[in-house]
């Protein structure tokens, strides 16, 4: 900001000068803007907080998917390997 001596301002160029001035130092003075900003970067960051939990809860799901394919594909193997069995017992007591 440069005054010149002996020189008048203009008004529009006294409310620039003022405009940058409030712009520098940020409204320091309102507390309701402060509060905002604080506010905006807590919901910034319980946003980021959610997005994390809501990632790991994909990843947990999908793997638990798989555990339960996995466990489905064993589970009928077990009944294949059982029916097998049965059938061999069934046949050997035909036998004797």
């Amino acid at each position: 900001m440069r005054f010149c001596e002996g020189t008048e301002m203009d008004e529009a160029r006294l409310a620039d000068e003022l405009n940058e001035l409030v712009k520098q130092f940020g409204g320091a003075a309102d507390p309701t803007s402060k509060r905002l900003e604080v506010l905006a970067k807590k919901a910034e960051v319980n946003q980021k907080e959610l997005q994390a939990s809501v990632d790991c809860l994909r990843e947990s799901l999908d793997y638990l998917r798989v555990c339960i394919k996995y466990l489905l594909l064993d589970i009928e193997a077990t009944r294949r390997e059982n029916d097998y069995l049965q059938k061999l017992l069934k046949d050997k007591d035909r036998e004797e």
